[in-house]
């Protein structure tokens, strides 16, 4: 074989490699995306048992859980109150206390509300009439960590 012929041959094979690595490529690359998606999907699933495992633990994914640090039970239900019912005024809360817990003084509950408030716990929004509140930005990063839907 001369020498032009086996350069030749040696580019033949070369282009040949080539598109055999190409058709791989292509080939492969739906098996990646598939793999990707798996591991997006495990991800999902170990969320979703963290979920069940603090429900079986706990009966309920309780503001407990959340905000340990809460020991006095009507901060605890005026959090679950504006967790469920965000931008509730102080007459609002109240009420919806009263409701669940049978009694509830506007005194306390704003005195709660402002040590909630100084806690960085809940935020109060001022308008021109009344104030409203809901749950800081804190505690609804601290809700998602303790459920794990943060990454």
């Amino acid at each position: 074989m001369t020498e032009p012929d086996r350069d030749r041959r040696i580019d033949e094979l070369s282009e040949r490699i080539a598109n055999l690595e190409a058709a791989l490529r292509q080939v492969t690359r739906p098996y990646i995306e598939l793999v990707d998606q798996l591991g997006q999907f495990q991800r999902i699933v170990q969320k979703y048992f963290r979920l069940l495992d603090l429900y079986q633990r706990h009966g309920i994914i309780a503001i407990d859980v959340i905000l340990p640090q809460l020991r006095d039970p009507i901060s605890k239900e005026i959090m679950r109150i504006l967790l469920e019912r965000p931008g509730q005024n102080i007459s609002q809360v109240a009420e919806e206390l009263r409701v669940r817990t049978g009694s509830s003084s506007r005194r306390i509950v704003r005195g709660r509300l402002d040590e909630l408030v100084k806690e960085g716990l809940i935020v109060e929004e001022r308008g021109k009439k009344s104030s409203s509140f809901r749950v800081s930005e804190t505690v609804i990063k601290k809700w998602t960590e303790v459920i794990g839907l943060t990454k």
